[in-house]
């Protein structure tokens, strides 16, 4: 009776776990998105290996491209990593978030931690370390080369040309902001 007792809880933790592991995989490989372990709406908990990836996630992502759709979250090495929304650390040559990012844009640019290209469409809140970075609103830190924000809550760009166009003149509204470009260093608190 006892070993009954203890298979049928054996096999119902069982289901439920299978069940769950549905829902939240937490492993996914891809060469690309439709030849995946799953589909490309299926939301990834855990780790994703790609040559092309994408999927909503909340994961280690590694892979050539990594894609992250939806409300994602986690870390991204790739070559390039392209996102609609992401909180964490997004690190390859070119990263691209549509809209909200939050957390690091950077990659191995020269063995240092640049990327080639970051681009927030939405507000970028955080840090962004490449030869060019742009946002569409910035709080945070851009540096490099050129840096790029529509708008800045309160932030400060370090580089040879730093544009912040939502700044309203030349040296105006000292010291909280600097003027709409910059060489050096410009911000707007």
């Amino acid at each position: 009776m006892k070993t009954r007792v203890m298979a049928a809880w054996i096999g119902a933790a069982g289901v439920a776990f299978g069940a769950w592991a549905q829902e939240n995989p937490a492993f996914q490989a891809s060469l690309a998105p439709d030849n995946a372990l799953y589909g490309r709406n299926q939301r990834i908990e855990g780790v994703a290996l790609s040559l092309w990836g994408e999927n909503p996630q909340t994961a280690l992502a590694i892979g050539l491209v990594n894609g992250s759709s939806g409300e994602s979250a986690g870390l991204s090495l790739g070559v390039l990593n392209y996102a609609e929304s992401y909180a964490g650390a997004q690190w390859a040559f070119v990263n691209f978030t549509s809209g909200d990012c939050s957390g690091w844009q950077g990659g191995p640019v020269l063995g240092l931690l640049v990327g080639v290209l970051n681009y927030t469409g939405g507000h970028m809140s955080g840090l962004q370390t490449g030869v060019v970075n742009l946002s569409g609103k910035l709080s945070g830190l851009q540096f490099g080369l050129i840096n790029y924000t529509q708008t800045a809550d309160s932030g400060v760009q370090i580089g040879l040309v730093n544009l912040i166009a939502g700044n309203s003149g030349w040296f105006t509204q000292w010291p909280d902001e600097v003027a709409p470009g910059m060489i050096l260093a410009n911000w707007h608190f």
